[in-house]
């Protein structure tokens, strides 16, 4: 029985360059140990890949009006197909390597109940991965070479025990805010939220927008509205990695350090719980920090 079931939602295989990725990304993952894979929905050449590299797909996952995934038939479909005690929602742009396994293990060991996340590693990349032996190694050189560390906004997966996210609202896959709301409901039940930056290198593939509308990012786009709505509001979008409570350093769990961005989403935390009782525009206007720095910039212009 494996330990930990990764799923995803590819995006259509039928442009080149995101189909490079996935396939990287996809293969990677069949290489962890102690791991299995769901691929889920029926985009164009996703039953094929799944075939070709010997992954569970589940083509019937329930969809919006638009067509996309919802984040809760995922989880669903995910919990009725696996018998592992952790599981791990993941965007298929993801190379995983088995330093991300050794962390899943040890905050499985520290926590019962916990969220896993990190910071990405972004990375420019043009043609498929040679995974024959050390490719990991030389992978791990070229990403710090570019040295692309994701800023803590946005996270590409969630790893926790099945005992948690047991009522997930129909999020839609691939649109902003449903990820903050992850971090939101796990300080909200108070289960540790783990970052395991230090310790563990997840690559993101970086790709352009040409699969959604107009070829904008998924923060313009309509779906994104609903999976506000449905989080609660803006407040409960806006946290990140910044809010996790703990780290995973050296297989030890520590408090992060205070670092001025840390502290800032303190204060903004703090004003908003100040100030609970206004309209949500007006606690936007007092508690973000950035709506603080344009004020300035306009009062001494």
């Amino acid at each position: 029985m494996p330990l930990i079931t990764l799923f995803s939602a590819p995006k259509p295989f039928t442009n080149p360059h995101i189909a490079m990725i996935q396939r990287n990304a996809i293969t990677s993952w069949t290489l962890l140990p102690d791991v299995e894979v769901i691929l889920l929905g029926e985009e164009a050449g996703l039953a094929e890949i799944a075939k070709e590299l010997g992954v569970k797909h589940l083509p019937a996952v329930a969809r919006n009006a638009n067509g996309t995934p919802l984040i809760s038939s995922m989880f669903q479909l995910a919990r009725e197909n696996s018998n592992s005690d952790l599981l791990c929602i993941i965007n298929a742009d993801m190379i995983l390597m088995p330093d991300f396994v050794e962390n899943a293990k040890q905050a499985a060991r520290l926590k019962e109940k916990f969220v896993l996340l990190s910071q990405r590693w972004d990375y420019d990349i043009t043609s498929p991965l040679d995974f024959s032996a050390g490719w990991e190694s030389g992978l791990r050189e070229s990403v710090r070479k570019q040295n692309q560390l994701h800023r803590p906004a946005g996270s590409d997966f969630f790893l926790f025990p099945k005992s948690c996210y047991t009522d997930i609202p129909n999020f839609i896959i691939g649109r902003a805010g449903w990820d903050n709301w992850m971090i939101y409901k796990a300080r909200l039940e108070n289960w540790p939220v783990i970052d395991c930056t230090p310790s563990v290198m997840i690559v993101h593939q970086n790709h352009d927008y040409s699969h959604l509308p107009g070829g904008r990012s998924h923060y313009d786009h309509p779906d994104t509205n609903e999976n506000i709505r449905l989080a609660g509001g803006q407040a409960n979008i806006r946290y990140t990695i910044l809010d996790s409570t703990h780290q995973l350093v050296d297989e030890k769990l520590t408090r992060p350090k205070m670092t001025s961005l840390r502290f800032t989403r303190r204060l903004e935390l703090m004003l908003r719980s100040i100030f609970f009782f206004l309209p949500e525009a007006m606690i936007e206007n007092i508690a973000r920090p950035k709506r603080w720095q344009k004020r300035f910039k306009k009062l001494f212009k």
